[in-house]
């Protein structure tokens, strides 16, 4: 397993107390990261993931710097960030 940094969208720690934006997770994967998180808080990879499973729409995610998807795999010590896109009229 590797340790990775994840980086959390603000538009999430309203919706689960103690969510801080920076954790720090053991995951070879994309999928996997995000799975260790939803197990410290319950719920956050639905807000994340459809059930394909797939991004929904809206959430990018990148591992240090380069566009991912849920099967990329992490190297230790890698940063991915989730960013929930934000769209206007």
């Amino acid at each position: 397993m590797s340790e990775v940094e994840i980086h959390l969208p603000s538009t999430l720690t309203p919706l689960f107390p103690g969510l801080v934006r920076r954790l720090d997770v053991e995951a070879e994967t994309v999928a996997e990261a995000l799975e260790r998180v939803d197990e410290r808080f319950p719920g956050l990879r639905d807000r994340l993931c459809d059930s394909g499973p797939s991004l929904k729409p809206h959430i990018h995610v990148y591992v240090d710097k380069e566009r991912a998807e849920l099967a990329t795999q992490l190297r230790a010590g890698a940063r991915l960030d989730v960013i929930a896109a934000i769209s206007g009229g």
